[in-house]
């Protein structure tokens, strides 16, 4: 009986290490950006450089995005694929909407980037909104879409709040 009860023990300590592994970490959560994007977020010293890449790996997926329209295929994995670039774009604008209000409580400089997302922000959403009205194969993707324009609102929301609340950058006057 003890040695049952040690071996469904270990049986079920190994079966947690397996759920723990790093392999199957990533199986259950794809992550959306490359190695090298990661790296060049974690080597970014400001949240304005930060919030800037952000933005320009949102506008890579947007190209991505348009490229995949313009070039129609029967790939069996073209659901997957606009899936994956309309959520790793919901994820760069969600993470960067998030820097912004980070930046907003801790009244740092942003204001450069605030600009970029301003412009980006205002050309992502028609496009994506018309995508909503007549995109091509629309049923395989809507709700990624729905979620991407969401995630644009709200951070345009973020940006007005944050233009509004953080102060304006010195003024240097000369002598």
């Amino acid at each position: 009986m003890l040695t049952r009860k040690i071996s469904c023990g270990l049986l079920l300590a190994a079966l947690g290490c397996a759920a723990a592994s790093p392999a199957a970490a990533q199986e259950q959560k794809k992550e959306y950006l490359s190695i090298s994007e990661a790296d060049k977020i974690r080597d970014a010293e400001t949240p304005n450089e930060r919030i800037k890449l952000y933005m320009s790996f949102a506008a890579d997926r947007i190209t991505k995005l348009r490229y995949e329209f313009a070039h129609p295929s029967n790939d069996r994995r073209r659901a997957e694929t606009l899936n994956g670039l309309l959520n790793a774009y919901a994820g760069c604008m969600d993470d960067a909407a998030d820097l912004v209000n980070l930046a907003i409580e801790k009244q740092q400089g942003i204001h450069e980037a605030l600009k970029i997302m301003q412009a980006k922000g205002k050309e992502f959403l028609p496009y994506l909104t018309e995508l909503s009205k007549n995109g091509p194969e629309l049923d395989t993707y809507k709700d990624n879409l729905d979620d991407a324009i969401e995630s644009t609102q709200d951070a345009m929301k973020d940006v007005e709040k944050a233009l509004k609340e953080i102060a304006p950058p010195p003024v240097r006057r000369k002598p």
